[in-house]
């Protein structure tokens, strides 16, 4: 039993070396977030556009109105739809944030990233015999969306970053 576990820790060992000798990593391992240096930021006054601007931030880009590109951040809506039928007992509600966003150059007005939805989803359960808890829990499940969303336009802007 010991010479076959040898066997598979020193098959492994071999793989290993063998994949990281020819350059194999792991996407996203040790690479920043977002290269871009610098963007201006056009937002519609909401709750959104707080938590993409620290996402922007956190990922090394400085939100400066004289940068090359400039991110164009519509209004967030909230969508909900009930996924469960009846009255009764606990309901499942899907919470749904679209917000419209476009990146365009500042020199010329041309788009590189033309008219995009940021589109995040989730589901929450609600009880009618905790109508306080409701509320706090509608409002944390948007703020984990803004995150999401936020994250979501990140990646989305990676792109940029790499020409």
């Amino acid at each position: 039993m010991k010479r076959r576990h040898f066997l598979y820790l020193s098959l492994a060992g071999v793989t290993a070396l063998g994949v990281s000798g020819c350059g194999f990593h792991l996407r996203g391992l040790n690479t920043p977030v977002l290269t871009l240096d610098s963007l201006a930021l056009n937002a519609a006054d909401g709750e959104l556009t707080p938590v993409v601007r620290e996402a922007l931030e956190n990922a090394g880009t400085r939100i400066d109105e004289r940068a090359p590109l400039q991110l164009n951040l519509g209004q967030e809506r909230f969508q909900e739809a009930s996924l469960t039928h009846g009255d009764a007992g606990s309901q499942d509600v899907e919470l749904r944030l679209t917000a419209p966003f476009s990146v365009q150059r500042t020199t010329d007005g041309a788009y590189l990233l033309n008219q995009q939805q940021l589109d995040v989803v989730t589901t929450i359960s609600v009880s009618d015999d905790e109508l306080l808890a409701q509320e706090d829990i509608r409002a944390e499940a948007q703020e984990q969306l803004r995150r999401d969303a936020a994250r979501q336009l990140i990646e989305r802007l990676r792109p940029l970053a790499e020409r």
